[in-house]
C-alpha cells in the first residue's frame, strides 16, 4: 500500500508564493512520473505539472513561468514552487504518482490540500 500525503496550502495575497509538498510512503521501490493537479469548485479536475523520473518537467500553459516543479527520489518527495501567484489559481492541489508493480503500473492519489489566493 502507499500513501501520499500533501502540506503546504494555505491563504495568500495575490502576486504572493507558496511551496506544496508531497510524500509517498509504503512499498515502493520506485516512482515513475510524479504529477501536480488541481480542482476548483464546478470545474473539471486540470493538470498542472508533471516531472518524469529523469527529470524532465512539463507545465500547463496558464502556469508556465510562475510555477516549478521538482522531486527528491531519495525522499519520495515532489514540490511544486508557486510564485506570482493569482485568484485564478486558487483550488485544491493534488498530487498523484505512478508506482511501478510487477506487470503494471498503479496510480496513487494524495488528499488535497487548499490553495486560496485573495485578490
Amino acid at each position: 500500500q502507499v500513501r501520499l500525503v500533501e502540506s503546504g496550502g494555505g491563504l495568500v495575497q495575490a502576486g504572493g508564493s507558496l511551496r506544496l509538498s508531497c510524500v509517498a510512503s509504503g512499498s515502493i521501490s520506485s516512482i515513475k512520473n510524479m504529477e501536480w493537479y488541481r480542482q476548483a469548485p464546478g470545474k473539471r479536475r486540470e493538470l498542472v505539472a508533471t516531472i518524469t523520473e529523469g527529470g524532465s518537467t512539463n507545465y500547463a500553459d496558464s502556469v508556465k513561468g510562475r510555477f516549478t516543479i521538482s522531486r527528491d527520489n531519495a525522499e519520495n518527495t515532489v514540490y511544486l514552487q508557486m510564485n506570482r501567484l493569482k485568484p485564478e489559481d486558487t483550488s485544491v492541489y493534488y498530487c498523484r504518482m505512478a508506482v511501478p508493480r510487477t506487470t503494471n503500473e498503479y496510480l496513487y492519489w494524495g488528499q488535497g490540500t487548499q490553495v486560496t489566493v485573495s485578490s
